[in-house]
């Protein structure tokens, strides 16, 4: 695992879609959830990536996870979100999770937006 809780490194404010860029502060953590929810999708890709492929997490691993991910203190929300969205899966008693293969986890080079000429 990188620095900041990303598999990668560190994460690069300038490679997120325009829309999110408000939701995250400096360090890659959400400041607030965002109301819109396309831009939500985008939140729970950024936080998607914070998971490592093929690895089980136990629920406490999720939280510690979330809990680092973001500031605004409602990691249940977000562990809830991830989960309602298929982007990871969830033993039926809640006590192991999963990355889906399937889950995206980087923004579409489309998705991130560039400045209009």
């Amino acid at each position: 695992m990188g620095r900041k809780g990303y598999p990668h490194g560190t994460m690069e404010r300038s490679r997120l879609p325009r829309e999110l860029r408000p939701f995250v502060d400096d360090d890659g953590r959400l400041n607030r959830w965002p109301s819109r929810y396309k831009v939500q999708r985008m939140a729970a890709t950024l936080l998607a990536g914070r998971f490592e492929a093929g690895r089980e997490y136990s629920e406490a691993e999720v939280n510690f996870l979330l809990i680092e991910a973001h500031t605004f203190g409602d990691w249940a929300i977000l562990r809830r979100s991830l989960v309602d969205w298929r982007y990871l899966d969830r033993e039926s008693d809640g006590s192991r999770y999963r990355l889906r293969p399937d889950a995206p986890t980087e923004f579409e080079p489309t998705a991130v937006g560039t400045p209009q000429s």
